[in-house]
């Protein structure tokens, strides 16, 4: 957010920001209904505190009047007993308060969290695509802590300094109206400064909570980068660009306090020339006998009781602008839409022989122009193999993207066994189709908990088997525990290819009827490759898999039975390789620059492999 040009838009975006931030607080303090017992026993203490504080001064005005001036020392102590149990009460019910209200913005902050992180599961491949992690991560802790101080204590010290507010204007009419009215004359001006204040802080702390996002975003990507990091020299690189945005973070904070300086130092001056006024006109009616020495004393209690709730909401209002702030980017979050969920008449897909179809298929993401397919079309049977070739940037991942629906095509259909796949459940649809990414996630957590994670129930002998099949048993039990052993983050202490193979037990062992490789052998060696490739290949012909793979060996091209090759987002040629290799030029150029070659095994002739052999 740049300073150049807000000139001409600032009151306008003050203006919007600051009503949408106290609308966003007015709905984050909604998940107090949650909590209404212990919020309502907050605010039963509340009121009794203050009863409490605004007896003080009557007290002491007894005191004065009917105990100092005429020389009566049971008045005296009568006074200052009731000024002792006063402040007990004061103190307790204080306590309560704060305890209680803590308790119900513990709650609200929990509930929050919840929400926040069930809708970031529910929220499309899309969303992600659009915005930084490290933003997700500063709504889900930082956002939501700035909320739950201010349903805590913020709440809870605005609800006393209205209390306040209104109880010492009360007593302080009571007492003398004539004084009142002058003591209340620069309320108004303070108020009107306040709210000046208010509409300035609130943007600034937007700003300060969006590029404390941008700062965790550099800090997630370094500490998941920092192999790369090291082995390109770029440390120093790396502190720059995290010094520059904290900078930026130090600048707009500074900005906040430039903002406070500049405005509480007149409200305390609108405060001690209240004082002056009481002084000098109480005390001429003093003189004048219109008041007492211990109404003047009350009186001018009151008016500190009546400046503090002032200050009070003063100092709240710059909680109140974080919280909308933070509210604002919350609900962001809570309210963005769901791209990717059921219909409203989607039905269970039931087991599949899974034949997939893609029918004139299109597909651009969200707010890009370009298309990135065009005119897809083709068909799959049951326990094919297809492979997918293409030039970079083709579409081959986009392609299989859209067969589990992580995105919506933007015309045409993607079916399976006839069902249109956004016509049926998400649960039921990729419960039946197992994905392998070219980057296998590992969860810190046993070895085996990895793989059994699509299916928590699997027995020892189920998983077992799957690692089996995708060339990983042997590699595990070769591991300090077993299967018992701990992975880190991200299955650190593991080799890159070890995790694909974990990976793809892991999508093996859910028995997909649809098996989608994108590129996941690609951190195996050529021996390590054939062995899965064999195993992938027998039980596709036990169970009568179909598998989708995008391909970067010459043997899965050869022996897939449909080949796609696609070209700026179009299918350029299909078939079977012997067919391709005499009808796609396009086929034989990526043979030969893309897709690595293997030794020629006995019994085969070198001459099928001559397109592959051009860059060895």
């Amino acid at each position: 957010m740049e300073r150049r040009g807000a000139t001409a838009e600032k009151s306008p975006a003050e203006e919007a920001s600051f009503t949408g931030g106290l609308a966003a607080v007015r709905r984050a303090l909604l998940y107090l209904r949650s909590y209404r017992a212990e919020a309502s026993a907050a605010f039963v203490a509340l009121l009794l505190a203050s009863a409490a504080s605004l007896t003080a001064p009557q007290l002491i005005r007894i005191a004065i009047d009917g105990g100092v001036a005429p020389r009566r020392l049971n008045v005296i102590l009568l006074a200052v007993g009731g000024l002792v149990v006063a402040a007990m009460l004061r103190g307790l019910f204080t306590f309560l308060q704060g305890y209680l209200a803590e308790r119900a913005s513990q709650g609200v902050a929990y509930d929050l969290r919840n929400d926040l992180f069930a809708k970031i599961e529910r929220l499309g491949f899309a969303y992600y695509d659009r915005i930084e992690t490290g933003q997700l991560v500063t709504r889900l802790t930082s956002d939501v802590e700035q909320i739950r101080t201010f349903a805590g204590s913020g709440a809870v010290q605005l609800a006393a300094a209205v209390v306040m507010l209104f109880g010492t204007t009360t007593l302080l009419v009571l007492i003398d109206p004539q004084l009142a009215l002058l003591a209340l004359s620069i309320v108004p001006v303070i108020f009107v400064i306040l709210l000046r204040f208010v509409r300035r802080i609130g943007p600034l702390f937007r700003q300060v909570q969006q590029t404390l996002g941008r700062l965790n975003s550099v800090l997630q990507e370094d500490l998941a980068g920092i192999r790369v990091i090291r082995t390109f020299v770029r440390e120093d690189h790396e502190v720059a660009r995290y010094r520059s945005v904290n900078d930026e973070l130090l600048d707009k904070n500074l900005k906040t306090v430039r903002t406070f300086s500049n405005n509480f130092p007149f409200v305390f001056l609108l405060a001690n020339v209240g004082t002056l006024i009481i002084v000098l006109f109480g005390g001429l009616q003093v003189m004048g006998g219109r008041l007492t020495i211990g109404e003047l004393v009350a009186f001018n209690t009151y008016l500190g009781f009546l400046l503090f709730p002032i200050f009070t909401i003063g100092f709240l209002a710059a909680g109140i602008s974080r919280a909308g702030a933070s509210s604002l980017r919350i609900f962001e979050v809570l309210d963005a839409p769901l791209e990717i969920e059921d219909a409203t008449d989607a039905v269970p897909l039931p087991p599949i022989r899974c034949r997939v179809e893609f029918d004139d298929v299109h597909f651009r993401y969200p707010g890009d122009e370009r298309e990135i397919l065009s005119g897809v079309s083709f068909s799959a049977e049951p326990g094919q193999t297809v492979a997918i070739l293409g030039t970079t940037g083709s579409g081959k991942s986009t392609l299989v993207n859209l067969i589990p629906r992580f995105y919506d095509v933007t015309a045409g259909s993607v079916r399976l066994d006839g069902y249109d796949v956004r016509e049926v459940t998400l649960a039921s649809l990729r419960s039946q189709i197992g994905v392998v990414m070219q980057s296998s996630l590992l969860f810190s957590g046993p070895v085996r908990d990895n793989i059994a994670y699509g299916k928590p129930d699997a027995t020892q002998e189920e998983i077992e088997e799957a690692a089996r099949a995708a060339q990983a048993d042997e590699f595990i039990r070769d591991l300090p525990e077993g299967y018992d052993t701990v992975v880190g983050e991200r299955g650190l202490g593991l080799s890159g290819g070890q995790r694909q193979r974990v990976a793809i037990a892991r999508a093996l062992l859910i028995d997909p009827r649809l098996l989608i490789l994108d590129d996941s052998t690609s951190a195996v060696d050529a021996e390590t490759e054939a062995a899965i490739q064999e195993s992938l290949d027998r039980l596709m012909r036990e169970s009568f898999r179909t598998v989708f793979v995008i391909a970067q060996r010459i043997s899965t091209v050869r022996d897939a039975d449909l080949i796609l090759v696609l070209d700026n987002g179009e299918v350029a040629a299909m078939g079977t390789h012997e067919e391709l290799l005499s009808t796609s030029e396009l086929y034989n150029e990526i043979l030969g620059s893309q897709v690595l070659a293997e030794p020629v095994a006995a019994g085969e002739t070198s001459g099928e492999l001559t397109s592959a052999d051009g860059p060895e």
